[in-house]
Parts: structure tokens; sequence; C-alpha cells
């Protein structure tokens, strides 16, 4: 199986990450600028429909309606997230520079763990500043958040 495969089949294998920095199917390099690694695409969606940290950033601002009021509440949700991708990036690049073909069952189980558990704290820390950016939303914008979360992923799988 090749890496990019093995990735891709990690990242399937975690789920949808939504808003956390998901599995990218290119490692960024530890020595690139901070940028590059929130840049980075979502790995598990085809080349073509792959979107970036900032590229979610910005479409969740815009679908929630994001007041001038909130973005003290959003700026802990955005920092959550770029924080996550920078962690999964990291992840992503130790694991590029090991040969597949030389790892035993227990230490491919075992990086499925180390990713497993980095996507949970993950999604702990976005949930926790999540929390606070929705209760401090209207009930129009606490609406269309539901709406945006429980679609995320699903138009796709639909078809």
């Amino acid at each position: 199986m090749s890496s990019v495969s093995r990735k891709l089949a990690l990242s399937a294998l975690l789920g949808a990450t939504m808003l956390v920095a998901p599995l990218t199917a290119k490692a960024a390099d530890a020595d690139a600028p901070a940028a590059a690694s929130v840049a980075a695409p979502i790995a598990g969606a085809p080349h073509a429909e792959r979107e970036t940290v900032e590229q979610r950033i910005t479409s969740l601002h815009a679908s929630l309606n994001i007041t001038p009021g909130e973005e003290a509440n959003w700026n802990g949700v955005t920092k959550a997230m770029r924080d996550n991708a920078a962690v999964m990036d990291k992840l992503v690049a130790e694991q590029s520079a090991v040969d597949p073909a030389s790892m035993t069952a227990v230490q491919d189980l075992k990086t499925y763990e180390k990713f497993a558990h980095a996507h949970m704290e993950g999604l702990k820390t976005l949930t926790s500043s999540f929390e606070i950016l929705y209760q401090a939303m209207s009930e129009a914008q606490r609406k269309t958040a539901d709406q945006v979360f429980q679609n995320f992923g699903h138009e796709k799988a639909a078809s």
C-alpha cells in the first residue's frame, strides 16, 4: 500500500474531521512556515474537491454569519482549527518519513492510535471553543450552524 493510500485510509478510518485539521495527502515540510501548515488540503477528498483549513474558516465565517461582536469568540474557533491542522501536519510529516513496508502490524496500529488520539484531543479543543461561540449566537445563527454541521460531508456521500 502506498504512503498516500495509507494516509487516505487513515483519514477514512478516523472519519470526517470536519473542522479539526485533517490529515493531508502530502506532508508539509517540518521547516515550512505555519501558513503552509494551515493551507494543507483536507485528505480523503478528491483532489479537485480538497479544501484548505483557511478556505474552511472563510466558508464557515460566511455560512454562520459571524457578526463583529462575535469575532473574539470566532477567533478562538479559528485558533483551534489552525492549531489542530499544525498538529496533524506534524504527525503526517513524521509518518511520511517511515517506510510503510518496514512497519510491523503493531507499529501500524500504534500509528493509527497516535492519529486518533490527536484527532480526539483536537476535537475536544474545537468543541470547547465552538461551544462558547455557539452560546453567543442568535437563535437564527444557531439553526444555521446546526444545519451546516448536519450537512457537512453528507451531501457528497448521498450521491
